[in-house]
């Protein structure tokens, strides 16, 4: 109980902290005229949002279903991961096309102004590195955390753009960095966007071979041919599993059930399963029904 309040508290810190910095960094990338801290500042923001699906998850795992809502509102993830990665890409497709028209038409950046701004994210993303480290052992958070290692890069090249201005006044530096950055973003953005899609779509879960899966329903005691087998996700890391299974007809319907839980549960982390249990006449029926 003690680890889960600490690692609980250590995410909101880290969920505080990333949201200040992507207030000040992208009101400050204004007044710098700066698209390399434009850019950084929604690096940053992927942070926020992974942060807070993270603290979303660990308080809505622990409220109840309720029968409108029989799987709860553990999907808000998927929802709010969709938003924001659209968000990303359209901000990285703006800050493209600005940085195509600085290339041609370099502008005047406050470089002393994004130094300091981007070493304070550059530091607070070095902080909630040391506050995620053993936050939690969920695969949410350990997403969370890699999310703000990989903004380390984001912050440290906007740094190093900001003293390539002031000393060798180089203007198209801010431009490249923001290059950098947005490489950062877009596959990072387009891969979550993907994800996010397949579980809307309810598609079969990359880690899960389908055709894997039913050989190991055949295999289970009792059990002779398995039909209109889907798996899916409702959100992160809980998978669902339905299937028609049809057994022998002296087979122990409990035994069988069983064998079959206990089976994917273990080789497959499916924690979620329906089985309707049917002899072969049973099947016949069914199957003439949907002629």
């Amino acid at each position: 109980m003690h680890e889960g309040r600490s690692g609980r508290a250590r995410l909101l810190a880290a969920l505080t902290l990333t949201a200040l910095v992507f207030v000040i960094e992208a009101t400050a990338s204004v007044f710098a005229n700066s698209l390399a801290l434009l850019a950084e500042s929604f690096h940053v923001l992927i942070d926020v949002v992974g942060l807070a699906i993270a603290v979303g998850a660990l308080w809505l795992g622990a409220r109840p279903a309720t029968e409108r809502r029989t799987f709860g509102l553990l999907r808000l993830e998927i929802l709010a991961t969709v938003l924001n990665t659209v968000l990303l890409l359209v901000v990285a497709s703006v800050v493209l096309i600005e940085g195509l028209r600085r290339f041609s038409e370099p502008v005047v950046v406050a470089s002393r102004l994004v130094l300091v701004v981007a070493s304070i994210g550059l530091a607070a993303n070095v902080i909630s590195v040391f506050l995620l480290r053993n936050a939690h052992r969920s695969l949410v958070v350990r997403a969370a955390y890699l999310d703000v290692v990989t903004d380390v890069i984001g912050s440290a090249a906007v740094v190093v753009s900001a003293l390539a201005t002031i000393v060798f006044n180089r203007l198209l530096a801010d431009t490249v960095a923001a290059f950098l950055v947005v490489a950062l973003i877009v596959p990072r953005a387009w891969s979550l966007l993907r994800e996010a899609l397949d579980v809307l779509l309810e598609a079969t879960p990359r880690d899960v071979n389908i055709e894997t899966v039913r050989r190991h329903v055949v295999e289970c005691a009792g059990v002779k041919d398995v039909h209109d087998l889907h798996v899916w996700t409702i959100t992160s890391g809980v998978n669902v599993i339905s299937a028609h299974v049809v057994v022998e007809r002296d087979a122990d319907a409990g035994a069988v059930l069983s064998d079959l839980e206990a089976c994917l549960r273990g080789d497959f982390d499916i924690a979620h399963s329906t089985f309707q249990l049917e002899t072969e006449d049973r099947r016949r029926i069914e199957h003439a029904s949907h002629q």
